[in-house]
Formats: C-alpha cells, structure tokens, sequence
C-alpha cells in the first residue's frame, strides 16, 4: 500500500537552541524535544528522569473527595462492595488493581467482570441484580459506567450505590452515582485527561490512601497494571501517564506479579520489557479470556497468590489465545474477500461489514485489520442476543466518535474515542447505518487521511547515527501515542553490496547501506514484507528509507539498526 510520507515541522528556531544550549545536546535532539512540546530545561529534566512526586493530587479530580468518603464508610460499616470491570485489558487490570489494594485493608469485597455474549459492554442489569442478590452495598465500576444512566437510576432503586470511574467521553446527562470521576467530564479540571480507566482506579486508591493514612509505598507494586492498562488501551504517555508507565515497567522488568510473570514467560519476554511487548505479546493474552470466555479468567490469573495457580490458569488463557488467533485469522480472510469481490464495496470510502456468524470476541482486530489492507474508516457487526453489536476503527485524522454519534438514533447504544468505539443496533437498523456512516464519512474525510501517513521526526545522514545519538533517543522511552518513537529519513542511500532476502519466503530485507560508498559508514536494517525490492536495490539505484531506530543483538552482538518502515525510489 502506498504511503504518504509526512515531515514535522521543526521546532521554533530560538526555542530549538536556547534548548541546545541549557542542556548541552546537538540541534537534533533538541529539535526532537521540542517538537513534542519540551521546551525548557525543567521541563526537559522531569522528561528524562520522571518521579513519583511528580503525580498529581488525587483531589483535583471532580467527586473525589465523595467516592473517597464514601468508600471509608463501606470499611468502617463493613459493607459489601463489587469491583465491577470491564472485560478487556483496561478493565480486568483495573478490577485486579482496586481489588488488590483494598483486600490488603478489607475483607468483604469481591469483583464482578460481565459476559461478553451474555451481557455485553459495560454495567449490565444482570450484574446489578447479583449484587442485589448478594447484599452489595456499593458498586466501584471501573473503565465503564459514563453513560450507564439507565442502569444506575435501576441501581439506586434496589439500594445499591454507585461509584463510576471511567475514562470514556460522556453523554449529555450524567449518572446519578454517588461520584463520578471521569477526567473527561466538562466540569473537571484534572490536569491529566487522559488517563486509562485503571489509571482512574489508581487515582482512587491513591485519594483513599492519602485520606486513611495508608503508606503511598503500598501502592507501587500496583504499578505493573497500571503499565499493561496504559500501553493496551494506547491512551498518550505524556506527563503523568508517562511517569506511571515508567515506574510501571520498573516494576514488570524488575518484580512483576506472579500472573503477570507467567505472561511474561509464555509470550519469551525474560528482559527489558517495553510498552511494545506489552501492546503486542501481554495485553492480546489477558485479552483473549473476555474474548474467547470470561474475563473472569484474566482477573484470576492478575490477582493469583500462588505460582501453581498462576501457571495453571495462565497456560489455560494462552490456549485461548491460540484459539483467538485462528478466528482473527479466518474471520479477516472472510470480510477481506468479501470486500475484493465487491466493486461498489471497494468504490466506497468506508467499510461496514455484517455477518451474523463471526465472532464477537474478535471483530475488533478484524476491524483493525481491515484497516491495513483497506485503509478506511471501519466498522465490523455481527450479531449478538437478537442485535448486530460490532466494533469500528477509524484512520488517522478522522474522528470515528463523531461519525457514530450522528447515526446515534439508529443505535442502542454506542461508546468509545476518537480512533475507536463500540456500539449496537437493531438488526434491521444495519442497511441504513451503512448508507448513513458512508455519507457522513464522504462529506467529512479527505483524501489526504485515506492515505496512510508515516510521520518523520527528521531528515538525516545515516552518519548522524552515532553511539551518543542512540543512548540520548533511547531515554526517551517509554514511547507511545504523543510521545512515539523518533522515525528519520534518509536520503539518496546505496546498498553497500551485503543487502539480501531474508525469511523462508524471502519475503523480508536484510539492509546494509550508507549515504555515500567512499565512506564507507555502513548501517544495518531490517525491511519487513519489502523482499521483492531487493533486484532494485542491490542494482545500485540510490533511494530513501523511512526508519526508527533499535537494538539488535545477535551472537552477543548489539549494534544500532534501522527499522524500516518505507522505501522509494
């Protein structure tokens, strides 16, 4: 697919060297900082050397001081109170932080994670009648709630009390819960609006601790969560996200819980963890519980006090994510020839796609992968209790959420970001959805934003990359959205006569160029899917290359190489 090549624009010109200057760095790196908004040494200090004491106060969130003191009476009546999730990533990780925290301070709680199939996204009825049931007193619901007004409102009338924390964007009216703590909200002035739904939970836990007087140390070992929640949900790591996914990763690297361990040792990571490993080797495994059955599985293994029952219920999560994968397998294959034998499928500007048997667990990556091939707006439905429920995907530079909300009187209910949402309607709804999600998509996309963009940081010299160079974009880690890793072009390259096909299929590039043959300052790259350039390069045309930077080690090796992202000649 071809891709549409965008350079940042520098930073200002002064604000560039009076940086250089303070910190001592060449023009390039300062340029860097300063496109991602540091400008001033201070500002560049607690970017390379993050604190704890650099986290907000809980209290500055709006109904904090409420969810706080009404969660001290739950301890000191000895009520029963539900942790309530989500089951995805954000939301299992939330439910095992809250609930292990205030296990170690008090005993009548429990968690409660709805059935995907069964009940759907969010704070369900069936889940507030167990409560009922069961003598809860108060319901902590944690990356869901925002928008459940309805279910609250049924909530209050069995005497059932509510504390949302969410993360979401909310709706026109919100629930009446005891407290509503949601970064988002219009009224609240939290500094950091983009915290992940257990980074709310964190938030709480913390508010709490500092009412109680409990030990702040208490709370770092949640901090491995708070890291997989962060990097899974792809909220930005800027400020004080960054700080808790960097000591989030301490903890992973360093002692992570014995659920998370287990992960680790299943998907081969045994050292330096990244937010890379944990989107693309963690977090599809916790996830593939709530997918496949429940995720009630997920919560269990992230909360297991035992290796032995760590190990058992992790080896039973990694089957299902075998199983997960050969779904996201078949089903992508399915809706992808479905679009290639479809010329009015193809002439359009965004992909709905329906079929009553695909499973719900995985329409969401199947959404995403659409994306790869066809690279639209995205919305995949299947059907699920008598309605077609699905997931969207959207592309960068259009606003999904938007697009959904105009067809919201089509829908039984709908949630989500900007990139991503999930939502529902009445079967028979589908065909207009389509035709009404195609117009709105037509009338506000442009041309621009069906192409897939790669963003460059910089144009450099493959001499540029120095030793030096390397350690300094190194400490920028962790990287993520807002904050992602630094990718360069450089121009007019050669091969230096060592490049080849690698793979089984030869399907890959093994690089090794330099800008200029006399000099002889070769570097190594790797090209993934990009083989069948290899009888242009190694001719000897010159060509640009589109890169990040990591570490290879190999035979005990490590050197610097390139991570190709795009050629052209």
């Amino acid at each position: 697919m071809e891709k549409r090549w965008v350079i940042n624009e520098p930073g200002d010109e002064g604000t560039v060297i009076t940086l250089m200057k303070s910190l001592g760095v060449d023009r390039l790196v300062a340029d860097l900082l300063v496109q991602r908004g540091i400008t001033t040494f201070d500002m560049a200090k607690k970017f390379f050397r993050p604190s704890l004491d650099d986290l907000h106060d809980p209290f500055l969130m709006k109904d904090m001081d409420k969810a706080v003191e009404r969660i001290e009476t739950a301890i000191q009546k000895q009520e029963r109170v539900m942790i309530y999730g989500d089951y995805d990533v954000d939301g299992t990780t939330s439910v095992s932080l809250v609930y292990t925290y205030l296990k170690k301070h008090f005993d009548f709680i429990d968690y409660y994670i709805p059935d995907r199939y069964s009940e759907g996204y969010g704070v369900s009825t069936a889940g507030i009648d167990y409560a009922a049931d069961n003598n809860f007193k108060l319901i902590i619901a944690l990356d869901c709630g925002i928008k459940a007004v309805g279910k609250i409102a049924y909530a209050n009338e069995k005497g059932i009390d509510f504390i949302v924390c969410d993360h979401h964007t909310p709706g026109d009216i919100l629930p009446e819960a005891i407290a509503v703590l949601d970064p988002k909200r219009l009224d609240c002035d939290y500094p950091c609006d983009a915290l992940s739904g257990c980074g709310v939970g964190f938030k709480l836990m913390q508010g709490l601790a500092q009412k109680m007087g409990w030990p702040f140390e208490e709370l770092i070992p949640l901090l491995d969560l708070l890291a997989v929640s962060i990097a899974s949900d792809i909220v930005p790591i800027t400020g004080e996200n960054r700080v808790l996914t960097y000591f989030g990763l301490i903890q992973l690297n360093n002692s992570p819980r014995l659920g998370l361990k287990t992960i680790l040792n299943l998907a081969g990571v045994d050292k330096d963890l990244t937010v890379n490993d944990i989107v693309f080797k963690v977090g599809p495994r916790i996830n593939a519980a709530g997918r496949i059955q429940s995720g009630n599985r997920a919560v269990q293994l992230l909360i297991a006090d035992t290796e032995e029952s760590a190990i058992l219920i992790g080896d039973t999560i990694d089957v299902m994510n075998e199983d997960r994968k050969e779904l996201d397998h078949s089903i992508t294959d399915e809706a992808l020839e479905r679009v290639a034998k479809s010329s009015a499928l193809l002439a359009k500007k965004s992909t709905v796609l329906f079929d009553r048997n695909w499973h719900k667990g995985v329409i969401g990556i199947v959404a995403s992968r659409m994306i790869e091939n066809y690279y639209k707006p995205t919305v995949i439905l299947t059907e699920s209790n008598g309605f077609a429920t699905g997931s969207a995907r959207s592309v960068d530079g259009f606003d999904l959420y938007n697009a959904i909300s105009e067809c919201s009187d089509l829908l039984e209910n709908f949630g989500g970001h900007k990139y991503a949402a999930g939502l529902t309607m009445k079967i028979e709804n589908v065909g207009e959805f389509q035709k009404r999600f195609e117009d709105y998509v037509v009338n506000n996309i442009s041309e621009d934003m069906l192409v897939p963009q790669v963003k460059i940081d910089a144009n450099i010299k493959l001499s540029d990359i120095t030793p030096k160079f390397f350690r300094i974009i190194k400490q920028f880690e962790p990287f993520g959205p807002k904050n992602m890793t630094p990718v360069f072009v450089s121009e007019q390259v050669l091969d230096y006569g060592y490049s080849r096909p690698v793979g089984r299929n030869k399907e890959h590039l093994k690089l090794s160029v330099v800008d200029d043959i006399r000099e002889g300052d070769v570097k190594a790259g790797i090209a993934f899917s990009m083989g069948n350039l290899y009888p242009k390069i190694s001719s000897g045309v010159p060509f640009d290359v589109c890169y990040s930077l990591q570490e290879n080690e190999y035979m005990g090796k490590v050197e610097t190489q390139l991570m190709v992202r795009d050629i052209k000649f």
